[in-house]
């Protein structure tokens, strides 16, 4: 089994092609990202609030924990350092502020694109739409219709895709309606020729109209001012949305106020209700492939007060005629889809789909899950951070690791002579362990070796140590006190011994989980490897230690007592004071 799960760890490395850890950014060098908050009249930001970006932030950058990534204040500032280099992406993820809202369209209004910024923007097709699975034939005859023909525009969104395609519930809706395929036929023949309603939508034009009518030039045609604040009507009738500089990215928008925004390529502009549903009543948030496609989708899970709000904002726009039957998913103030609801749904869950790839897909649900910073945040500085300190140190640290290392392994081999092979090899192994570990989980788990994590990887050379000399001396014990052979010794001292080295190991590693949750940065390092060692000092003993010494106990070298094994009669009469010199005998 030991064997089988070293050969897994090579494989893994080979098909990886990762042969050497990831260094943090004391070994590695690294970025320095300082963010200044942003505030009303330049006032300093509540503590509070200033304390829950930094957790943010932290959990962001360093959401396995064990990335090496430190986040800290420095007065009204929050100093981020990233190990390695080229950290474009998870700089730009630290700085998002993710404000997610789900609104209700009020109205809509297509956008005139220049002509350069065209040929980018997605072809007209039939609307989105959001809806509940409902039944199988149901889904399948729904789904066609609600995707788009063309691909996203590049960087149309914070998360460098345009997401156009429809927001849907992978649960049951018990109200949706008896013919959803119906439903989507009717809805895709209202829209026929526009894209997401677009033109002059009043309750009287016929679909031959709508389609051949082109985008309104003037103010509020065929725009319902029922229930819109004029003030918010006033400024999406001035919105130009064809200037990307106005559509807003970044904008943290009111959630109790009404809102006019821009879809992320410009297209459509939008007056939106009050959010009904906001990015903190997500439960968690994950990016996956769509089953039975190839398509990436971020799936959304509502806490219980968020699914009871969602079942209540898409009823109320199932209710709604055109374009109030949409829903638009806004992030940090831009419109990224505004979906059709041809059914309520309930169940409290939904996915983001279209326009994704496995990256922008991790990426927005990284930023959904750990949650919307409150406040926005100016980046004042980067830097580059040197790690000529640090390999200084790292050279030091492993002349210290090497230096215990002989001296346990001289130790080892002076006191227990032929039994110290058997704690030298038990060495190795946990080192070959240790080093796959290392390696696997730098390029699957983002684990970056610091100068803390080697210090707990020093320190679990005592722990490997301490774990066989339990053992050995607990054979001892038995040959001594119970005149029994080394073949009977060994099964009778493992039972005991065990209990022995589980709960010194047991203790440790509870202090390792105590340490990690409870500190951060190299502290916290330093306790995620004294973890790891020590579960690694868990297999080694039952898989190779024990195991080891009971195939050498059949050798007459062992068995007989050899001046040499460390189990003659003499270095048995020593190690017992004055007990009577017992000779092994063999089995």
């Amino acid at each position: 089994m030991l064997l089988a799960l070293i050969l897994a760890m090579g494989a893994t490395m080979l098909l990886q092609k990762a042969f050497t850890p990831k260094l943090g950014l004391d070994l590695a060098g690294g970025t320095t990202v300082t963010l200044s908050p942003v505030t009303l009249n330049n006032a300093s930001p509540p503590e509070e609030i200033l304390d829950r970006a930094v957790n943010i932030i932290r959990d962001r950058v360093n959401g396995t924990g064990i990335s090496d990534a430190e986040v800290a204040k420095s007065g009204d500032n929050i100093i981020i350092s990233i190990p390695g280099v080229g950290q474009s992406e998870a700089i730009k993820l630290v700085a998002t502020t993710a404000e997610l809202r789900f609104r209700q369209v009020l109205a809509m209004e297509a956008t005139q694109i220049p002509q350069d910024l065209a040929t980018n923007a997605p072809s007209p097709s039939a609307a989105p739409s959001a809806t509940g699975t409902g039944t199988p034939s149901a889904r399948q005859s729904a789904q066609p219709s609600s995707s788009r023909s063309a691909g996203p525009a590049p960087s149309a969104s914070p998360t460098g895709k345009a997401l156009s395609s429809a927001l849907t519930a992978p649960t049951p809706s018990a109200s949706a309606p008896a013919d959803p395929s119906a439903t989507q036929s009717s809805q895709g023949q209202n829209d026929q020729g526009a894209k997401r309603g677009q033109g002059k939508a009043t309750p009287s034009a016929s679909p031959s109209q709508q389609a051949s009518t082109p985008p309104a030039q003037e103010q509020n045609p065929g725009v319902n001012p029922e229930g819109i604040d004029p003030a918010v009507l006033a400024q999406f009738n001035k919105l130009n949305c064809a200037d990307p500089a106005n559509r807003g990215q970044g904008v943290q928008d009111d959630p109790n106020k009404q809102y006019a925004g821009c879809e992320a390529d410009g297209s459509y502009k939008y007056v939106l209700d009050v959010a009904k549903v906001v990015g903190t009543d997500i439960d968690t948030a994950s990016a996956g492939i769509r089953q039975g496609t190839t398509e990436w989708v971020v799936q959304l899970d509502f806490k219980s007060k968020g699914a009871g709000a969602w079942a209540d904002l898409t009823q109320k726009a199932y209710n709604s005629q055109e374009p109030r039957n949409k829903v638009a998913v806004v992030l940090d103030g831009v419109v990224i889809t505004a979906p059709n609801i041809i059914s309520p749904i309930p169940g409290g869950r939904a996915e983001i789909t279209g326009g994704f790839d496995q990256l922008s897909a991790t990426t927005l649900a990284d930023q959904l899950k750990y949650g919307a910073l409150p406040l926005k945040f100016n980046r004042s500085s980067i830097d580059t951070v040197s790690s000529t300190l640090g390999q200084d140190q790292l050279k030091g640290g492993l002349i210290a690791g090497l230096i215990g290392l002989v001296l346990v392994v001289i130790y080892s081999l002076l006191y227990y002579r032929g039994l110290g092979i058997v704690a030298v090899l038990s060495l190795v192994v946990a080192t070959i362990i240790t080093y796959c570990s290392v390696v696997v989980l730098g390029h699957n788990a983002n684990f970056r070796l610091s100068l803390p994590h080697i210090i707990g990887l020093v320190v679990s050379i005592g722990i490997t140590a301490d774990s066989f000399i339990v053992y050995f001396e607990r054979i001892r014990d038995e040959m001594k006190e119970g005149h029994r052979t080394l073949r009977a010794a060994v099964e009778v001292a493992w039972v005991r011994a065990r209990r022995t080295i589980l709960i010194a190991d047991a203790v440790m590693f509870i202090a390792a989980i105590v340490l990690y949750f409870l500190a951060v940065g190299g502290v916290a390092g330093f306790a995620f490897a004294m973890g790891l060692t020590t579960l690694i000092d868990v297999v080694v003993v039952f898989l190779f230690t024990k195991p080891f010494i009971a195939l050498l106990a059949r050798l007459k070298f062992f068995a007989k007592g050899h001046p040499l094994s460390g189990l003659d009669a003499e270095r048995m009469s020593d190690a017992s004071g004055s007990a009577r010199p017992t000779t092994p005998q063999e089995a």
